[in-house]
């Protein structure tokens, strides 16, 4: 069963893939790019907290669960 998945803020996402092990590749506008091994995730880097949709697939784009993802925060 996967975990409930909070609002969080684009800052609190990218902290969590860096604990994840990813790293920034770069950035183009308001989007930064983050990658690990096969894994590439882009992550909108705006002011308010990411909806559910956007945040999902962040987190299917990492290759890891929501409960592991959500430990990471």
């Amino acid at each position: 069963m996967s975990g409930v998945i909070p609002s969080l803020s684009p800052k609190e996402v990218t902290s969590a893939l860096e604990r994840l092990g990813f790293t920034c590749h770069r950035q183009k506008g308001s989007h930064k790019i983050y990658v690990k091994d096969d894994h590439q995730v882009t992550v909108p880097f705006h002011a308010k907290d990411l909806k559910k949709g956007t945040l999902h697939q962040i987190i299917k784009g990492t290759g890891v669960s929501v409960e592991e993802f959500l430990k990471n925060l």
